[in-house]
């Protein structure tokens, strides 16, 4: 870690494009901190270049039903061996995210299970609500989420299009990440 700006190496596993949109207003805020950026996108099947002279890395990664995405979780099991748990963050987008008290690990049942499969103990983790858009989705995606959200108390109705992203929160998630690697550097 040489350089004099600190700086955030951002990986990022999206199945719609809304955690790629996520991860763009948390960099926009970031390098307005002074933090400087990269980013990367692990959905592209291309294998990930582990930017090891980061500060801090973060993985922001979509869940899709009930699973943080393949490439995400592959992703995080190479990452360990390279980076110590200390210098990683994660986020988790996902619906329940939308509900109070369910954006930290704690109260995230998905972030949760996630930690504890992997043993993984991060600097921060954290969850964020995605976008739920019933028109983009493929039939089977839009019948698999539609019963989980009938489950789960959310709506059902095909032509429904929701942003339940916390704007705000994902700006307070980037100054707790400024933090966080500005103490690190």
């Amino acid at each position: 870690m040489t350089s004099d700006r600190p700086r955030i190496a951002v990986y990022f596993a999206s199945h719609d494009g809304h955690t790629r949109k996520i991860v763009d207003r948390l960099a926009e805020h970031l390098g307005a901190r002074g933090v400087g950026v990269t980013i990367a996108d692990l959905s592209t099947g291309a294998p990930p270049v582990i930017d090891v002279e980061a500060n801090l890395v973060l993985l922001a990664a979509a869940i899709r039903y009930g699973v943080h995405l393949r490439c995400a979780r592959r992703f995080l099991a190479q990452l360990r061996t390279k980076v110590p748990d200390t210098r990683i963050a994660v986020l988790s987008v996902n619906l329940t995210a939308r509900k109070p008290g369910r954006q930290t690990a704690e109260g995230n049942v998905y972030l949760r299970k996630w930690l504890k499969r992997t043993g993984l103990r991060p600097a921060l983790a954290a969850a964020v609500a995605g976008r739920l858009d019933y028109p983009a989705y493929r039939w089977f995606d839009r019948m698999m989420i539609q019963a989980i959200m009938t489950i789960s108390g959310g709506p059902t109705d095909p032509d429904t299009v929701i942003d339940y992203t916390d704007w705000a929160a994902v700006e307070d998630l980037s100054e707790k990440l400024a933090a966080l690697v500005m103490s690190a550097s």
